[in-house]
């Protein structure tokens, strides 16, 4: 048996990571990704300087609503989400940053249901057990059990609830993709001595008592990994596509959240104002209104953020200048819609183009990301919880999005010399624009 068999047998037996291969090849590594401790600091601040940015934004949106409707292009059941959890948004985030010659760069923050940390805890601590001691190997990913529990008691707190609570893990259940993320969490909060209730939005509803109940049992927590995008209409992104099936807003389950949130019966991890940050055209309105923000989040934007637009404001200079540029649809994930100028060619870029449905693109500047010694790129996912850096998702891949054939790697932190050529105030994105 090849060593990638026996690494995946071991995963299989001893951890919830029942899909370590994809398409007929590995999708996790075995062998840890060492980051320095200077550059992880590096990453760490550039993602929480990414979420500053987004709280500040998400307070504007709440003092002046039009910007969410005429700016963001929120749907009418999208508007409604974020209205009624105005301006609360922030639980658990994934920056998915990247090093290049001028240090880090964020191309856009996950803020809506982050997911891969199942396999960023599981394979670091098995990473970091198998190392010598003395190696002074850091697990970057220690911490996130403990600020995960830690954020689903303050939501409970907020409500009075303490001690041993119900939590129910929403989840599209006809997906396989993140199971061993839904079987961690419910671990978690099991061996926390918390009752622990899986289902589907289909199975949400109010109990008597006024809370949301999954499968009629009310819930003091909520964990919401189902998109917002999906509670509400999904629609197109491209003009010459078909209508999306079961297209219609999951009314009576949305419902039942909101209000028992809205009554303070029931507490969302995360919040369904993450409906507004998870846009990618927020990222565009950072930019677009970036004199509005503190000088620190000025900073953070000019530092870490790629210059990003509402395409409609960039498109014929897009269209001309297509190496310079990254499309992404507005809810787009996991690499889905998302066309890199300097990896097409000029037909595939003008189609993408003349298709692209207005109100649902932006136009990123592309950056350059500086490969690793085997000329892989590593997209690090910086997980933030309640504000503070919390853990480290390794996705290693060619020079192309990140998506599903990305290889996951353990990460460790190593010795904080091992980059003595890293900037410390890094070369601003765009200065100027």
């Amino acid at each position: 048996m090849s060593t990638a068999h026996e690494f995946a047998a071991a995963l299989q037996r001893t951890t919830p990571l029942a899909d370590p291969w994809l398409d007929g090849a590995p999708r996790l590594a075995a062998e840890p990704f060492v980051v320095a401790r200077a550059r992880h600091e590096q990453l760490a601040a550039a993602a929480v300087g990414l979420v500053q940015a987004h709280e500040e934004l998400a307070q504007w949106c709440t003092r002046e609503p039009e910007l969410a409707a005429e700016l963001l292009g929120l749907s009418r059941w999208q508007l409604g989400m974020w209205q009624c959890s105005a301006p609360h948004w922030h639980g658990i985030a994934r920056a998915d940053v990247f090093w290049t010659d001028d240090g880090a760069r964020v191309c856009e923050l996950n803020s809506d249901t982050p997911s891969g940390q199942a396999e960023a805890v599981l394979l670091s601590a098995a990473a970091r057990s198998a190392a010598a001691p003395a190696t002074g190997l850091v697990d970057p990913n220690a911490s996130l059990r403990q600020r995960f529990l830690g954020l689903v008691h303050a939501n409970a707190r907020t409500l009075g609830r303490t001690g041993a609570l119900t939590v129910g893990i929403v989840y599209p259940t006809e997906m396989v993709e993140d199971l061993s993320l839904i079987a961690l969490y419910r671990d978690w909060l099991t061996r926390a001595g918390h009752r622990v209730v899986l289902g589907a939005p289909f199975n949400l509803g109010r109990s008597p008592c006024g809370r949301a109940a999954l499968f009629d049992t009310p819930c003091d927590v909520v964990v919401r990994h189902y998109k917002t995008d999906w509670f509400g209409e999904r629609e197109p992104v491209r003009d010459d596509e078909p209508p999306v099936e079961d297209s219609a807003p999951l009314r009576e389950p949305l419902l039942a959240l909101l209000d028992a949130a809205i009554e303070r019966r029931t507490a969302v991890v995360n919040p369904f104002g993450a409906v507004l940050t998870q846009n990618k055209r927020a990222l565009a309105l950072l930019w677009e209104l970036r004199e509005r923000f503190s000088a620190a989040t000025q900073q953070a934007i000019r530092r870490w953020l790629p210059y990003t637009a509402r395409l409609e404001l960039v498109r014929d200079e897009v269209r001309q200048q297509r190496e310079h540029w990254v499309l992404k649809s507005d809810y787009g994930c996991e690499g889905d819609e998302v066309v890199l100028g300097p990896c097409v060619d000029q037909a595939t870029w003008e189609d993408a183009l003349e298709h692209a449905l207005e109100r649902r693109w932006v136009a990123q500047r592309w950056f350059e990301p500086s490969p690793d010694g085997d000329g892989l790129v590593t997209n690090y996912g910086v997980y933030v919880v309640a504000g503070a850096p919390s853990g480290l998702l390794l996705r290693r891949h060619g020079r192309s999005a990140t998506d599903t054939t990305a290889c996951i790697a353990p990460a460790l932190l190593g010795a904080c010399d091992e980059l003595s050529d890293i900037t410390t105030d890094g070369a601003a994105d765009e200065a100027g624009r």
